[in-house]
């Protein structure tokens, strides 16, 4: 790597660091949150032991639950190994919580591409679509919710569930912060006070002082390879908020008249809970490489989203490129930056779910983990690179580095 690139990186850093630092007061928020809860569920390191088969009495599993109800602030927690994704805990739910001729209206406009097979706005035989169940949607409005056509839809009463995703997915709108979100549920809850409030909080843990569940939402839903998962956990996903909500998901996702009491953690316990230990502390490092990213390559004429001087509401940033060349190899750069399969080069490829051929740098030791540093984006324009995560700053400002260097290469 050459050593200039690192120094343009160094500058930079000096030149905001003051946006950089902000960062460690929300790290600390967050941490004293999750020490708290473990300190009031009494964790033990006998807790890291692992049930199999049924899974029945699994104190540990039971503990990671409890633990996590107390940060989100919730009635109840389903974490479980069993969830492969945040796709897979989406779907779990979904299918959980609607019934035939049920309408569910997403108001964060169309969800994120692996949910389309799911709701069936791209058809499959297993969608939700297939078992009569409706899906409606309104777009966003200069990256703000459309409050009055959502305050006059929900007031007909017949929506079952209003789903939000918060993260911005492979769209170019801005995600959602945990105000906004706080502001569109007060909206609706003054016109329709049964409808379920669900939302997709990927990426989004962490990264504020507050979860959906503190501002009025019934479920919030993500996953471990992301935020939560501190780039420890291996596998896993959430679902937390309402006991009886909680309930019917986990019926779904194991039996029903079973639930919560089956399904064996296996040897997920301990990785789960380091993980959500460290959680705050890798989502600030994410954070600070997005926000130092942000800037770096603002200044070398790209466009970017969010800037460095904005508020943060996820690990996401976005670098508008223009040019497909420059996003693959703004990616393989990220990739030969990375500790695993340096020497792999990526190339834009079909993935299961998605409709564009995407081009994903991700030298992760969790396959698919977006919380270790990642880079990916669809070969389509405006060619956008989404950049998250980064376990340590420092590594992440090599990443960066390199991802510099391999896209200047060719200029």
């Amino acid at each position: 790597m050459k050593n200039e690139m690192l120094n343009y990186i160094n500058d930079c850093e000096k030149e905001i660091k003051s946006y950089i630092d902000k960062v460690d007061d929300i790290v600390l928020f967050n941490s004293l949150k999750v020490i708290e809860a473990f300190r009031s569920e009494n964790v033990s390191e006998y807790h890291f032991n692992g049930t199999t088969g049924y899974g029945y009495n699994d104190e540990g599993r039971s503990v990671i639950e409890n633990v996590y109800s107390k940060i989100f602030k919730s009635e109840d927690s389903l974490v479980r190994c069993q969830f492969i994704s945040g796709t897979h805990a989406l779907t779990v739910s979904l299918f959980a919580l609607l019934r035939p001729n049920d309408i569910m209206l997403s108001i964060s406009g169309t969800p994120y591409d692996t949910l389309h097979p799911v709701i069936g706005i791209k058809d499959n035989p297993s969608s939700l679509k297939s078992f009569n169940i409706k899906y409606e949607e309104i777009d966003l409005v200069n990256d703000d919710f459309n409050y009055d056509e959502i305050i006059k839809r929900v007031s007909k009463k017949d929506i079952k569930m209003v789903y939000i995703q918060r993260s911005k997915g492979y769209s170019t709108r801005r995600s959602i912060s945990i105000e906004k979100l706080k502001k569109i549920i007060d909206e609706i809850r003054k016109v329709n006070t049964s409808t379920l409030i669900v939302v997709d909080n990927c990426y989004c843990e962490f990264v504020q002082t507050k979860e959906p569940i503190e501002v009025g939402a019934d479920l919030c839903i993500g996953s471990l390879m992301k935020n939560l998962g501190g780039g420890i956990a291996t596998n896993g996903g959430y679902v937390t908020g309402k006991k009886e909500l909680v309930e019917l998901v986990s019926e779904r996702l194991t039996a029903p008249g079973e639930g919560k009491e089956v399904g064996p953690s296996l040897n997920s316990n301990r990785y789960f809970l380091q993980g959500l230990l460290n959680a705050p502390s890798v989502v600030g490092n994410a954070v600070k490489t997005a926000i130092l990213t942000s800037y770096a390559l603002e200044k070398k004429g790209y466009k970017v989203e969010p800037r460095y001087c904005e508020e943060r509401v996820d690990i996401v940033q976005n670098i508008i490129f223009n040019d497909e060349s420059k996003l693959i190899r703004y990616c393989q750069g990220i990739q030969m930056g990375s500790a695993i399969d340096s020497n792999v080069i990526p190339i834009p490829s079909e993935m299961p779910g998605y409709d564009d051929k995407i081009i994903m740098a991700s030298g992760s030791f969790t396959q698919g983990s977006t919380i270790e540093l990642s880079c990916d984006g669809p070969l389509r324009s405006p060619y956008i690179a989404y950049q998250q995560g980064a376990i340590t700053y420092e590594y992440g400002k090599i990443g960066l580095a390199k991802a510099l260097e391999m896209l200047e290469k060719n200029n």
